[in-house]
């Protein structure tokens, strides 16, 4: 392969690495918040946590999840994965919190396996700065740690993971093997053989977790990047991804993963949204990755460049196929950020300089709105703040916690004291423009998990929901049917209820149950319900305190079926 000047112009003291203290302190305060003291939130993440814990408390067999006595079309592998830590931890640490660790160790190692990754293209000769005619050029070592260190804070910056990486779902597996895959690509030259036994499990992780089109489409791309390397290792290592691909389209088969997910109706408004989608959900990522690809045009055959450049435009097709899949979008992320890594020893001053200056004002401007939101809803001044939260999340009790206020208060003074030290200090490291958008990203989730926790919890947990229902459900009747309520909702029942329910066609099936739940969505004010049939008395009827349009009405039997 024809070899030309790299772009990249990187000096010895801008390949210092980050401090390493900084990093993991960074790291955490973006994992840790919300792992604790908050309900699974709808909607896929409650529906994936009342898979787990129906698996764990023996209501749904292992092999065919259910909810409500109903099967959902799922992938197993993840559901194992939570209904595996609720049986182990749940009786000490509560189900919510079991299931949401193995997620948050696995969010955990998407992030190391990208720094890895990153560092592994990096240290390809292709990759390496230009070398300056008196010396004073990055080492080779420590230029990869840069970069490697610039894509971790690429990865936690990019809006689309932050409440996507902290549910419990699957999604977050498939994101866990496309970063193991990225990682097995990327250290096939240093490290073959172990590379070439990942390769043959990456893809397989892929598709038991339900993406096996995504897992095959990325196998044949990685295969052509493999044969064209100009590393003996790599070329052979194309057999083992292979492999590996035609083992992920049997797990697919086997597992029962492969489902059409393609939307038939497309118009102009689909389109348009799909465009918005795009913007927010890759920012910053994809402004410094089309950078990256102009000014290394001329290398989008190395592997520092074709590496993520497959994995992201699978990603991103399949987002374009199925009409704007933010799910799919995700497991783009981590080869996306790798590619903007690559942008920063190209970028222009000014560039930076407008990085850090958005970055400033917007997240400033979030904390602020939090902190000030947070006061009214303590102390009552300023008043409206409190009365907007009133109007919207009603019966909410605002609580004072002073571990909560006092991780608030800490992480505050941190970004005060990090945007000081950025336009004062260290304005040549090479990871400098993606510092402060990835604290203001953990930033604002921390501060979000902490002082607005409870409302969040108020406003996006079920339970309220069900404690609703309790009072016009009764205690324990012998089951509840609920033939038209969403999976979210049927979770949510078995979850925090203690009734037995049973939803969709099982709802018909077996001894009628004594109680009917009768959902619907956008009812208008005042309309009466209809009758389910003969025999049947209304009780009442209930709704989140978030949301009047979703109405649910609770019939109860008053005689036999006629």
């Amino acid at each position: 392969m024809e070899t030309t000047p790299t772009p990249a112009l990187v000096t010895r003291r801008g390949a210092q690495p980050l401090p390493r203290l900084a990093l993991w302190l960074l790291c955490a305060a973006y994992l840790l918040p919300g792992v604790f003291g908050r309900d699974p939130w709808r909607n896929a993440d409650l529906t994936s946590f009342g898979l787990m814990a129906a698996m764990a408390d023996g209501r749904s067999p292992w092999t065919s999840p259910m909810l409500g006595g109903v099967a959902v079309d799922s992938a197993l592998l993840p559901h194992w994965i939570g209904a595996a830590a609720i049986a182990a931890l749940g009786p000490i640490v509560g189900a919510p919190l079991a299931a949401r660790l193995p997620f948050v160790f696995l969010l955990g190692l998407t992030l190391a396996l990208t720094w890895y990754a990153t560092y592994h293209l990096a240290r390809t000769e292709a990759a390496q700065p230009v070398a300056f005619a008196f010396g004073g050029e990055a080492d080779p070592v420590d230029y990869a740690r840069a970069i490697a260190d610039a894509a971790l804070l690429a990865l936690i910056a990019c809006l689309g993971l932050l409440q996507l990486g902290h549910e419990t779902t699957p999604e977050l597996v498939q994101l866990t093997a496309v970063a193991v895959q990225l990682w097995a690509l990327a250290a096939a030259p240093f490290r073959p053989r172990t590379a070439r036994a990942v390769l043959l499990v990456a893809l397989p992780l892929l598709a038991a977790s339900g993406a096996p089109a995504m897992a095959v489409a990325m196998g044949i791309g990685g295969v052509l990047v493999c044969r064209g390397s100009s590393y003996p290792t790599v070329r052979e290592s194309a057999r083992w991804l292979g492999a590996g691909t035609v083992a992920a389209a049997g797990i697919g088969v086997l597992a029962g993963t492969w489902r059409w997910r393609v939307p038939s109706a497309v118009d102009e408004g689909t389109l348009w949204s799909i465009v918005r989608q795009l913007a927010w959900f890759l920012w910053p990522a994809w402004p410094l990755a089309l950078w990256t690809l102009w000014r290394w045009r001329r290398h989008l055959m190395h592997r520092h460049v074709s590496v993520p450049l497959v994995i992201a435009g699978v990603a991103l097709t399949a987002n374009l196929v199925m009409l704007g899949a933010d799910r799919a979008l995700l497991l783009g992320l981590p080869a996306l950020a790798i590619l903007a890594a690559f942008a920063l020893p190209t970028l222009r001053r000014g560039a930076a300089a407008a990085i850090d200056w958005f970055s400033v004002c917007f997240f400033s401007v979030c904390a602020i709105a939090i902190w000030v939101i947070y006061v009214s809803l303590q102390t009552g001044v300023p008043a409206k703040p409190a009365a907007n939260v009133a109007r919207l999340a009603p019966a909410f009790m605002p609580t004072l916690r002073p571990v909560d206020l006092l991780a608030a208060l800490l992480a505050t003074l941190a970004w005060l004291w990090l945007v000081r030290w950025r336009t004062g200090r260290h304005r040549e490291a090479v990871w400098k423009s993606l510092v402060l958008p990835a604290a203001g990203v953990a930033l604002s989730w921390l501060l979000l998990m902490t002082l607005w926790r409870p409302l969040l919890d108020h406003a996006r947990s079920a339970r309220p929901w069900v404690e609703a229902l309790q009072p016009l459900v009764g205690a324990q009747p012998e089951c509840v049917s609920a033939p038209d309520v969403p999976p979210a909702l049927v979770a949510a029942l078995e979850v925090h209820g203690p009734w037995r329910v049973r939803a969709g066609a099982a709802a018909s099936s077996g001894a009628p149950c004594p109680v009917l739940l009768q959902w619907r969505r956008a009812v208008p004010k005042g309309a009466p319900p209809t009758p389910p049939g003969p025999g049947w008395t209304l009780v009442g009827r209930a709704s989140r305190p978030t949301d009047r349009n979703e109405i649910t009405w609770v019939w109860r039997r008053s005689g036999p079926r006629r």
